[in-house]
C-alpha cells in the first residue's frame, strides 16, 4: 500500500471518529429544544455530553489538519470551494462551546434562553451542512484544470446535497436520541426512547434513499457492502430502542453512520475531490498528496499517537459513564 492511500484511510477512519462522536453531540443540541420540557432536563441534555463534546471536537481538528498535512491540494480546494458552508460550521462550533460555558453562568431567564437558542441552532445548522459538504464532495464540484474550485455557492446547493444534508441532520438526531436514552434516568430516559422510536423511520426513509442514490452514481462493490451495514445496523438499532436495549441500540446507530460514511469515502477512492466539468482534472489520492518524506515521518507520529489519544479519549468515557436525572439538577439551574 502507499503512503498517500495509507493517509486517505486514516483521514478516512478520522472523519469517521469525528461523526460517531459529534453526531450525539449534535443531536443532543438539536433535542434540547425538542425532547425537554423544561430549563432542568435541558441542563440534562447539555450535561449529558459535557465532559466529552469539546474532545470529541478533536477528531475533526485532527482530521483537518492530517488533510493539511497529507493532502495539501485536497485541503486547499475543499477549503476554498466550501469555504462560507465552513465558516459557517466553524462559527456555529465557537458559538455553541460558548454557549455551553456561559448559559449557567447569570440567572436572567433572556440570558440563558438566548444561550439555549445558540446551542440548538448551531447544532442544527452544522449537522445539516456536514451532509451538504461530503454529498458535494463524492458527487463531483467544479475543479479546473489547475486544480482549483471553479464554482460558486449556487454549484454546492444541488438536490443530491440537500438530501445529504438532510441525512446527516436526521440520522445525527436519532443517535442523540439514542444516547440521551442511554445516558439519562427517570422520565427523560422514557421519552428519549420514544422520540427515537418515531424518528427512526423517518430517518430510514431520508438515509435509504441518498445511500443507494450515492451508490448508483459512483458506487463499487466495496461500498456496497456499506451500504448494506448502515441499513442494517440501522433497523437493528430501531429494534434494539424498542426492546429498551439502550446500549446496543446506541452502538449499532454509531455502525450505522460509521458505515455510511465510510461508505461515502469507499465510492470517493481514489479521487478526493472528483471534477464535474472533466474527470481527468479530479484530484486523486496520488495527484494531491504531499512528497514521500513528510508522510513518512507524519506516518510515524499517527502510529505512535492514535492509539494514545483513543485510550486516553475512552477512559474519559468510561469516568463519566453513569447516568443523569433530573434529580442530579439544583433547583437554582
Amino acid at each position: 500500500m502507499h503512503l498517500h492511500d495509507f493517509w486517505f484511510l486514516l483521514i478516512a477512519f478520522l472523519w469517521t471518529g469525528y461523526f460517531f462522536l459529534e453526531g450525539f453531540d449534535f443531536g443532543i443540541g438539536v433535542l434540547t429544544k425538542l425532547l425537554a420540557r423544561d430549563r432542568t432536563e435541558r441542563r440534562v441534555l447539555i450535561n449529558t455530553i459535557g465532559p466529552v463534546w469539546d474532545g470529541n471536537e478533536v477528531w475533526l481538528i485532527t482530521a483537518a489538519g492530517a488533510t493539511f498535512a497529507a493532502f495539501p491540494d485536497w485541503y486547499a480546494a475543499l477549503f476554498s470551494g466550501f469555504y462560507l458552508p465552513l465558516l459557517a460550521i466553524l462559527v456555529c462550533l465557537i458559538l455553541r462551546g460558548v454557549a455551553f460555558e456561559y448559559r449557567h453562568k447569570r440567572p436572567e431567564d433572556r440570558w440563558q434562553r438566548n444561550w439555549e437558542h445558540a446551542i440548538f441552532w448551531c447544532s442544527l445548522l452544522p449537522a445539516f451542512l456536514w451532509g451538504a459538504i461530503f454529498a458535494n464532495l463524492v458527487h463531483g464540484v467544479p475543479i479546473g484544470r489547475d486544480g482549483n474550485y471553479a464554482g460558486g455557492l449556487s454549484d454546492l446547493l444541488t438536490p443530491y446535497a440537500l438530501l445529504g444534508g438532510a441525512v446527516t441532520l436526521v440520522l445525527f438526531t436519532f443517535h442523540g436520541a439514542v444516547f440521551a436514552a442511554l445516558k439519562t434516568d427517570g422520565d427523560i430516559r422514557t421519552r428519549a426512547r420514544r422520540y427515537a422510536a418515531r424518528l427512526g423511520p423517518a430517518t430510514v426513509m431520508v438515509a435509504v434513499p441518498f445511500l443507494l442514490w450515492t451508490q448508483g452514481d459512483s458506487g463499487n462493490a466495496r461500498s456496497l457492502v456499506a451500504v448494506v451495514i448502515a441499513v442494517v445496523a440501522l433497523a437493528a438499532a430501531l429494534v434494539m430502542n424498542q426492546r429498551g436495549r439502550e446500549g446496543w441500540a446506541f452502538g449499532l446507530s454509531g455502525v450505522a453512520i460509521a458505515a455510511a460514511v465510510g461508505m461515502l469515502f469507499l465510492a470517493l477512492f481514489p479521487d478526493v475531490m472528483p471534477s464535474s466539468l472533466d474527470p481527468a482534472w479530479s484530484l486523486t489520492a496520488a495527484n494531491a498528496a504531499s512528497s514521500p518524506y513528510p508522510l513518512k515521518i507524519m506516518t510515524w507520529v499517527g502510529v505512535i499517537m492514535m492509539p494514545l489519544i483513543m485510550a486516553y479519549q475512552a477512559w474519559t468515557y468510561w469516568v463519566f459513564r453513569k447516568r443523569i436525572g433530573t434529580r442530579h439538577i439544583p433547583a437554582a439551574h
